[in-house]
């Protein structure tokens, strides 16, 4: 019974944090207006969460397996709640701007954390374990634009901030109730490579999103773009010169050269780009090619939700007996024709002789995308982590980077298709074209990874 209390504290943070940032999402509108801002501003309210927790992630999983995952876990847990009351106070936007990124932080050290500590807990069970745990995010994303939609009407904004810190502590004492130390690696974590790594990501990622709005930096921030995006690809020559030389490095280049982990990592940033490309910009779709209200823009997106849960579940397990390869091509497969559907712009369908309208239609879409997602993510969890099964934690923050980054550029990249071509329903076509044409491509580096069967 306690290994099952085990995995609810540790799916406990990752719930908690797709609870949040959906919540975020939701009071964004009554947070501009609060505080009289413009919305460039205002933006790095929600983008600053996801470029710090691209850039935490692998740092997270090596901090984790040096230092143990418990008390990562729990550091983690008190910087989320830290954050959230920072946010919860904050008199300007800048101060907002802090307590998201110390979520980030803490975000970026959940998912190693998490994967890690239950891989401990089901040593039998690795697969399904790290497979139905990918499942619990979904839940956060369906409650959260619903609970946070309430808080704020009845509260205020602050309120969903202040929701998360007793929910942070409880899962703090659980944590501490319930799991294992685990042992320190006698080895230290190599600072200087961790500050190369992080401003080299942090550059990188600024510098793409700024990419993508282009027409706000007219008045000469737009030249701020190349500079961050030459100090991101420096800093990393600088990191990876010295990841070779150290005794300790954050990310092993010995691992990334093989061939099953690197096909692993490629597959995982071109399957992030797709998938978050197209769900970032449903609504914006749904709105200017369907002309359906905002509310109905956001009803949409609740079906992806629901069929990714519905996804992990069914894949998490048959996981053992279908192993990786299998999951990974179906599920692409499926989130590839919801794609080339979306991109035909119907206004509606005949299924089995009975006449949907457009907004049903676009419901069964995302929920088969949100099925071929969840059927695809805990193959995609799993794959290579027996290179190196006892550092866990940090296989699953390198492959957390890798799609993060690959959905930035997928979104920055669908951004000036949508902008340069200028009709909507035009742009829309080439990025879901353009999507599932790459997405078909990575298709045959699944057999290049481990086929998993037979591993528990």
């Amino acid at each position: 019974m306690s290994r099952y209390l085990v995995f609810a504290v540790a799916s406990s943070a990752l719930f908690l944090s797709a609870l949040s940032g959906t919540a975020v999402s939701v009071a964004f509108p009554v947070i501009t207006e609060s505080f009289d801002t413009n919305l460039v501003v205002a933006g790095w309210i929600l983008s600053i969460h996801q470029l710090v927790a691209t850039t935490s992630m692998p740092l997270g999983g090596k901090f984790a397996d040096t230092y143990g995952k418990k008390f990562t876990f729990q550091l983690c847990l008190l910087l989320f709640a830290v954050g959230s009351a920072l946010a919860a106070v904050a008199p300007n936007v800048p101060t907002l701007i802090g307590g998201r990124f110390l979520q980030g932080v803490a975000f970026g050290g959940f998912m190693p954390c998490a994967s890690g500590i239950v891989a401990d807990e089901f040593p039998q069970s690795r697969m399904r374990a790290i497979g139905f745990i990918g499942g619990i995010m979904p839940i956060g994303q369906i409650i959260g634009p619903n609970l946070g939609g309430w808080l704020v009407e009845a509260f205020g904004w602050r309120s969903i901030f202040w929701f998360n810190i007793p929910l942070a502590l409880i899962a703090f004492v659980g944590a501490g109730l319930l799991l294992r130390s685990g042992e320190k690696q006698a080895e230290e974590i190599d600072l200087v490579g961790a500050g190369y790594l992080g401003g080299s990501l942090s550059a990188l990622m600024v510098g793409l999103s700024m990419t993508g709005k282009r027409e706000q930096f007219a008045s000469g921030g737009w030249l701020l773009v190349p500079f961050l995006i030459a100090a991101g690809i420096m800093l990393m020559i600088f990191f990876l010169r010295r990841e070779v030389k150290v005794q300790h490095p954050i990310i092993d280049l010995g691992i990334l050269r093989k061939r099953p982990f690197a096909a692993a990592n490629v597959y995982s940033f071109f399957f992030g780009a797709g998938v978050m490309s197209v769900f970032a910009f449903m609504p914006l779709y749904t709105v200017s090619v369907y002309h359906l209200s905002i509310l109905e823009s956001g009803f949409i997106l609740t079906p992806r939700s629901v069929g990714m849960i519905m996804g992990t579940l069914v894949s998490s397990f048959f996981l053992p007996r279908w192993g990786y390869r299998t999951p990974m091509i179906v599920g692409t497969l499926i989130v590839v024709a919801s794609l080339l559907l979306l991109s035909t712009e119907r206004a509606g369908a005949d299924v089995l002789g009975m006449k949907i309208g457009s907004t049903v239609w676009l419901l069964m879409l995302m929920m088969l995308s949100g099925l071929g997602i969840g059927v695809t993510g805990p193959a995609a969890n799993n794959a290579s982590l027996e290179l190196m099964p006892d550092r866990i934690p940090t296989i699953i923050g390198i492959r957390g980077m890798f799609s993060q980054t690959g959905g930035l550029l997928g979104i920055t990249t669908s951004t000036l298709v949508l902008h340069n071509v200028g009709d909507m329903s035009r742009g829309f076509f080439i990025v879901f074209l353009g999507l599932s044409t790459i997405m078909l491509m990575v298709i045959p580096l699944v057999f290049l990874m481990p086929s998993g069967r037979g591993v528990r």
